[in-house]
């Protein structure tokens, strides 16, 4: 295999930038760069081929099993200029044996030597991306292989359940005095509970990922564009006296409370014969719908919106002049705005309550899958139905798909998606 290097910081002037090398002829590379390496760490002075000084670097190494790719690795902490950057990484590129490493592609050699699961490489990629605190937390939690460790303790489960019945089938023909069923069930039934919880919460955990969206939305000139710039702490929205101003969906992302949200400003919802603006109210009426929470915001007169669903937030608009129902919001002068922000971080959060550890539809779709499986299983047991072989391969077939969760069996089909979203260098 290739040995391969790249920049594995950030592109620009820093205080410092890292070049990691890796693979079998990483430390021979790093050894024509400076007088020896080290065996762990250490300062060296690096030289071009003309033995010319391009720059004074700690060198770190790594062991063959004891680094992020499970190859021998080299890292070259240098002074994050971007002339000695380019100048190392020149050297590098005309040495024999050596190539750029492409995008992601340090991770995948650790996920093919074993030193990450596909479930960790997932965890990674959404802990480089998290902007928010609830994003980091839950892509660490994946990362540090929490997915793994509970997928292979299902795994344990129905393999000791596969093993009790063909135990059954090899002895077939003998008296088998013991019944293997009880405890067959129970195994599978442990297991499609907890797959069942998890898999219910995948939903709630890609909210976290790519973010939840709250779409305020009532009848035109209700002040709902004052309450979205007030909110965003600036004008991204036109206002104005005018019913029917605002005429497509406005998008302001937000962190609230370590949680991704996009407001959503919708257009006012009432009957039209303009073309352009009874476009914008189809539009607003699908996007809150797709909405994950809708704040409504009303006048005084005003009764309960068709739109409304349970757990949706009742706003009273314009409270700087007349009050109404539910909670008092003026975005003109901030009025009940820290109670909104609160009642609606407090409903997200009560959501965020029941995520587990699975955070992607693949996820879901291999629990699904093998719940499917052990559905039969469960279901030919309990009918007697004595086609142990057949059970014997339903629960292989659950096992399986256990074993997608991790990588272990048919993923190849998302690893260049996956590998697509990392940076060149990690």
């Amino acid at each position: 295999m290739d040995t391969i290097f790249a920049l594995a910081t950030a592109q620009g002037r820093a205080g410092v930038a890292v070049v990691r090398i890796s693979g079998s002829h990483a430390v021979w590379a790093a050894g024509l760069l400076m007088s020896d390496v080290p065996v762990s760490r250490g300062l060296r002075s690096l030289r071009d081929d003309c033995g010319q000084l391009v720059d004074q670097a700690f060198v770190l190494r790594f062991a063959e099993d004891h680094s992020f790719t499970g190859e021998e690795v080299v890292e070259l902490h240098l002074h994050g200029s971007p002339a000695v950057v380019k100048a190392v990484l020149r050297i590098l590129g005309d040495m024999p044996n050596l190539r750029h490493a492409e995008a992601g592609e340090f991770t995948r050699r650790a996920l093919e030597s074993g030193v990450l699961d596909l479930s960790q490489v997932e965890g990674l990629a959404d802990l480089i991306d998290a902007e928010t605190e609830g994003q980091r937390r839950q892509a660490v939690r994946v990362f540090s292989g929490a997915l793994g460790t509970m997928a292979e303790g299902w795994r344990t489960d129905l393999v000791r359940a596969a093993a009790l019945l063909e135990a059954t089938i090899d002895f077939a023909d003998e008296d088998v005095p013991v019944d293997v069923t009880p405890e067959v069930l129970a195994l599978v039934g442990r297991v499609k509970s907890e797959m069942r919880r998890e898999s219910e919460g995948v939903r709630i955990a890609e909210r976290i990922r790519e973010g939840f969206e709250v779409a305020i939305i009532g009848a035109p000139n209700v002040g709902k564009s004052t309450l979205l710039n007030r909110l965003a702490g600036r004008d991204v929205a036109i206002t104005s006296e005018i019913a029917g101003t605002t005429r497509d969906v406005i998008e302001v992302r937000m962190d609230l409370d370590g949680l991704p949200v996009t407001f959503l400003d919708t257009a006012g919802l009432r009957e039209t014969t303009d073309e352009v603006e009874s476009i914008g109210v189809a539009r607003a009426r699908e996007r809150a719908v797709k909405a994950d929470l809708r704040v409504h915001m009303m006048l005084k007169d005003d009764l309960q919106p068709q739109e409304f669903v349970f757990g949706d937030l009742l706003v009273s608009a314009k409270a700087d002049v007349a009050s109404g129902p539910g909670l008092a919001v003026s975005g003109k002068t901030g009025l009940g705005v820290d109670d909104l922000i609160s009642q609606i971080s407090s409903a997200l959060q009560d959501r965020v309550a029941s995520v587990g550890v699975a955070m992607r539809e693949r996820h879901r779709t291999a629990m699904v899958q093998s719940i499917a499986f052990i559905g039969a299983v469960e279901m030919a047991l309990v009918d007697d139905l004595g086609m142990i072989d057949l059970i014997a391969e339903d629960l292989r077939a659950a096992i399986r798909a256990v074993d997608s969760l991790v990588g272990r069996v048919d993923v190849e089909h998302v690893l260049d998606e996956i590998f697509a979203s990392f940076c060149i260098g990690k």
